[in-house]
């Protein structure tokens, strides 16, 4: 399981002497909202620590279109597909790669998804190294999170999440390599079954 996020050594200039501080999620949300962090700075507020976001690389961003295309295929009417939008989470603003939505009468122009709208969520890890948010979207009730292995060539589907606690963590995770399917699960029904070799380069 992964220990606490930490700051990485880069931070905006105005976070410098304040890189080790937490914020709650009202202050980091101010502080975008004022234009203080803006996409350009590469970041994310997670366990109330800002972090500098993992860059990416062709590999990365090749199978993210690769993703997106499958799932656009693959979803139901009522559900929405978000390509590193934030969630709002009790103690984070992540941006994971992606997440599968419920549809929004604003489209979510007046507010974040939560948890409790959101049935997926995927990341697409490049290295070993890779923060892996699993205790984060366990802790906040995320259904089902999705790490695009591309090290390993393989999807690991993290399910059963045991909420808040001392030790939060998904009660199952299934791995799925080349010749496997995928089951894609929303609102506890399967509407596709992947190839995962769709979804890996």
């Amino acid at each position: 399981m992964s220990t606490a996020a930490r700051p990485l050594p880069y931070m905006p200039t105005f976070l410098n002497e304040a890189s080790m501080a937490k914020f709650s999620t009202a202050r980091y949300d101010r502080i975008v909202e004022t234009g203080l962090l803006t996409p350009e700075d590469n970041v994310e507020l997670l366990e109330n620590y800002v972090v500098l976001k993992m860059s990416k690389n062709p590999a990365h961003d090749g199978t993210a279109l690769r993703v997106r295309k499958r799932l656009t295929r693959a979803l139901s009417p009522g559900w929405d597909i978000r390509e590193q939008g934030t969630l709002a989470l009790s103690d984070s603003r992540p941006e994971p790669d992606f997440s599968v939505v419920r549809e929004d009468p604003s489209d979510y122009t007046t507010r974040h998804p939560t948890a409790t709208d959101t049935a997926l969520v995927i990341e697409i890890a490049n290295t070993s190294i890779q923060r892996d948010k699993a205790r984060i979207y366990a802790r906040a009730g995320l259904v089902c999170y999705w790490i695009v292995n591309l090290e390993d060539r393989r999807i690991e589907v993290h399910t059963q999440p045991s909420g808040p606690g001392d030790s939060p963590a998904y009660a199952s995770v299934q791995t799925f390599a080349p010749g496997d399917t995928v089951p894609l699960v929303l609102d506890g029904a399967t509407v596709a079954a992947i190839p995962a070799a769709d979804l890996l380069p």
